[in-house]
């Protein structure tokens, strides 16, 4: 192991280990913390196995217990010797799944868009009592959801080294719960992730619509919760705007702190960018009218802009040449032709409303007549199909209406296209408006 994993990893992660017992088909071992004790079984569980049983034929299971009293390595005393040992861990099937180093509160940066989700998820992972649990994260995708997720894990590991953490997406809990039905062996998964003191669920709309991973991601989060322990959650939307997910489970991760993380704006991406050159090897000058035209053209996400200048200075390194304003231009061209085309509220509302001979202050009015009413409902229906924008966000861009109102007309529109030519013929006639 020591020729495979390096000497490094070897001094860090396996030399502490020690051989308990290596009786019949079980191989056991200890670990000075739990922290350790997952991470072996994370990483190094199938190489484990598979050398001891090139040793011992017959050798099916390396499970490790916590010593918290175990020195540097080697051989241990026999389990009678340990009064108080807790039940061993299977290798492979470990407590915690590590988190990304890289992602932490440090390198995180904050503004007024994500101030509230920043703050709160510096919140859980802080030891000592809690407000709210759960902690509900929402956010398109690139805006940082999956940053602040690792960055809990690794502040709340550094205060508690010997705590229990698991990161998964919404995709993996289903596809481990389901191989754990097939085989037969759901206890094992349900005391692996209802054991943890911090639990992180990414991507929770991946569920919808899978009813029995509903019923078990429901029962987890109830134990999680009722416990006491630490429990996050992200998404790609507000709970209230999840669809396909059970009303029970919606319900639960309202019941704590939901806070959204919304595009950057002007300033958050001048700083993003700013921080992102500060921390970069290459030793390419990038000028401040550079750094400034990123910020104003890339707005979809975070994940984008800093991709973007990515492939700038790379690209610059590459052919050796300066990063001026032009070249940014021609290496970015298609990525910027992309952006181009975004269409924005306010242009779907001129164009429906020009469509539809109407003023553009009567789509936004509260007038309720029919032939202002469902213009008002088709520009709506566009707003969502047609930009990134939240629920909330096209609420407010007509005339200050609820979320709720919006997805009721995009609802009805939706049905009516089913039903109506007419309507549908004006949608696809204005889709193709926006689109040219």
């Amino acid at each position: 192991m020591r020729i495979e994993a390096g000497t490094r990893n070897f001094d860090t992660w396996l030399a502490p280990l020690a051989l308990i017992a290596g009786d019949g088909d079980q191989v056991r071992l200890a670990a000075p913390s739990a922290f350790l004790a997952d991470w072996i079984g994370s990483n190094y569980a199938d190489r484990l196995r598979a050398h001891w049983a090139a040793q011992r034929p017959g050798t099916r299971q390396v499970a490790v217990i916590v010593q918290p009293s175990l020195g540097a390595g080697g051989v241990a005393g026999t389990p009678a010797a340990m009064p108080m040992a807790p039940t061993p861990q299977p290798v492979g099937t470990a407590i915690s799944l590590p988190v990304e180093n890289r992602y932490t509160f440090d390198s995180f940066i904050v503004g007024k868009s994500n101030e509230l989700a920043y703050n709160a998820a510096q919140a859980v992972a802080e030891p000592g009592p809690i407000g709210f649990n759960p902690l509900f994260l929402h956010g398109t995708t690139g805006l940082g959801k999956t940053h602040l997720m690792h960055a809990i894990g690794n502040a709340f590991l550094q205060g508690q080294p010997d705590a229990r953490v698991a990161y998964m997406s919404a995709e993996k809990f289903m596809v481990e719960f389901l191989a754990a039905l097939r085989a037969k062996d759901t206890i094992a998964f349900k005391q692996r992730l209802r054991s943890v003191d911090l639990l992180m669920i990414d991507d929770v709309q991946f569920i919808a619509g899978k009813e029995s991973t509903q019923e078990e991601f429901f029962h987890t989060m109830n134990e999680i919760i009722s416990a006491g322990k630490r429990l996050v959650i992200t998404a790609d939307r507000s709970p209230q705007n999840l669809e396909g997910i059970q009303e029970r489970i919606l319900s639960r991760m309202a019941w704590g702190l939901v806070a959204d993380i919304n595009p950057a704006d002007y300033e958050l991406r001048l700083n993003i960018l700013h921080a992102k050159l500060a921390g970069m090897t290459q030793n390419i000058a990038v000028p401040d009218e550079v750094v400034e035209f990123l910020a104003r053209k890339i707005t979809a996400n975070v994940r984008e802009l800093e991709g973007a200048l990515n492939r700038v200075v790379a690209y610059a390194a590459l052919v050796n040449v300066a990063v001026t304003l032009e070249f940014t231009r021609e290496t970015l061209a298609d990525l910027l032709r992309c952006h181009e085309k975004k269409l924005t509220i306010d242009e779907i509302q001129r164009k429906v409303a020009d469509y539809y001979h109407l003023k553009l202050s009567d789509l936004l009015s509260a007038r309720r007549a029919r032939e202002v009413a469902r213009p008002r409902q088709v520009a709506m229906y566009l707003a969502k199909k047609l930009t990134p924008r939240s629920l909330p966000e096209i609420g407010r861009r007509f005339g200050g209406r609820d979320h709720t109102t919006v997805m009721h007309a995009v609802k009805r529109i939706d049905e009516l296209r089913a039903a109506d030519r007419e309507i549908d013929a004006d949608v696809v006639h204005l889709t193709r408006l926006l689109d040219a």
